[in-house]
């Protein structure tokens, strides 16, 4: 099980944003550069995440993209399903939102790992805020100095 580029690029571009938007916007060309993804392939990424409520863009000569909210009310799970939709390890697992759409599923005794398994990967991703990301940018530059 793989996630897409769309939430490695979409994570980064949003910790990008969080990490220089103290001043104001962050430009897409500046995130393209720090970050080496294509304007184009950003401009798909960053206007999800808009049409999600997780950015905001701003107008103007010193336009660009801002966080629609504290870094400590984003977490790992609203980006990746911003941009993924939900994200289980088999089809037929749905986690309680929705019913299974397996023939087998009432009967299926490897369903149960696979349940698991979704739920440890939503979990994980809950409990990350882009604060944590921000706290561990910055360890890790200050580390550098």
């Amino acid at each position: 099980m793989r996630l897409s580029t769309k939430s490695t690029y979409g994570l980064r571009a949003m910790l990008n944003i969080a990490m220089n938007g103290a001043g104001g916007a962050t430009s897409i060309t500046d995130i393209s550069k720090d970050e080496g993804i294509s304007v184009a392939y950003l401009e798909q990424l960053l206007n999800k995440l808009m049409h999600k409520g997780l950015i905001d863009s701003v107008r103007g000569p010193k336009g660009g993209y801002v966080l629609s909210r504290k870094t400590a009310k984003i977490t790992v799970s609203d980006i990746v399903r911003s941009l993924e939709g939900d994200i289980y390890p088999v089809h037929c697992v749905t986690v309680g939102k929705r019913p299974g759409t397996c023939k087998r599923s009432s009967g299926c005794v490897p369903k149960l790992v696979w349940l698991k398994l979704a739920r440890s990967i939503e979990k994980c991703l809950d409990s990350i805020t882009l604060e944590d990301l921000c706290t561990e940018a910055r360890k890790i530059e200050g580390a550098r100095s």
